[in-house]
């Protein structure tokens, strides 16, 4: 539905997650992403729930023993230090990045950590808030549009494949390794 804020299931849909995979959710906030993961890539999956907050993963905490999903790990991870999700090279299939650019000092370190832990064929899902929504979100200087994210993700060795909408005031873009 087009009037929702930001509907994680649907972003989930059209990204095509499948049972068994390993996921890593670039800055899970309160597990909002982290959770439809979880049970969408069943008991066989792992999905990684990183965040630099310990009030954000201790919400997601929270959220996992709620719906019992013991396939989510949540990590605390500094996304802008080399190496910083503490996760092996090319061991994930999917990477998500929502919502953290526009927080982000150092983007590139972000899109090069993520690109570094994703498996060859791999794709990564960058949703962010969109330049010409108003309501909410951060403000609008610090907001990162589409096409500087494109620049950010190309730039750190990622294709771009199609954007998607994300809900009323977020843009979707998917890019596979």
């Amino acid at each position: 539905m087009a009037d929702l804020f930001l509907n994680p299931e649907e972003a989930i849909d059209v990204w095509d997650v499948r049972p068994g995979e390993k996921i890593a959710d670039f800055g899970c906030g309160a597990g909002f992403f982290s959770v439809p993961l979880g049970q969408r890539v069943g008991p066989n999956g792992k999905i990684y729930a990183l965040d630099i907050r310990p009030e954000a993963l201790e919400a997601t905490r929270a959220k996992i023993k709620l719906f019992h999903l013991f396939n989510i790990e949540p990590q605390r991870a500094d996304l802008e230090m080399p190496r910083g999700s503490g996760i092996r090279d090319e061991s994930i299939d999917k990477v998500l990045i929502s919502n953290i650019l526009f927080q982000a000092q150092n983007k590139n370190a972000v899109a090069q950590e993520a690109y570094r832990i994703l498996r060859k064929g791999g794709s990564l899902m960058a949703v962010e808030w969109s330049e010409d929504s108003s309501l909410g979100g951060p403000s609008m200087d610090h907001r990162v549009g589409k096409d500087e994210a494109k620049t950010i993700l190309t730039s750190a060795g990622f294709s771009f494949y199609k954007e998607f909408s994300a809900g009323s005031h977020h843009y979707g873009l998917i890019f596979n390794k």
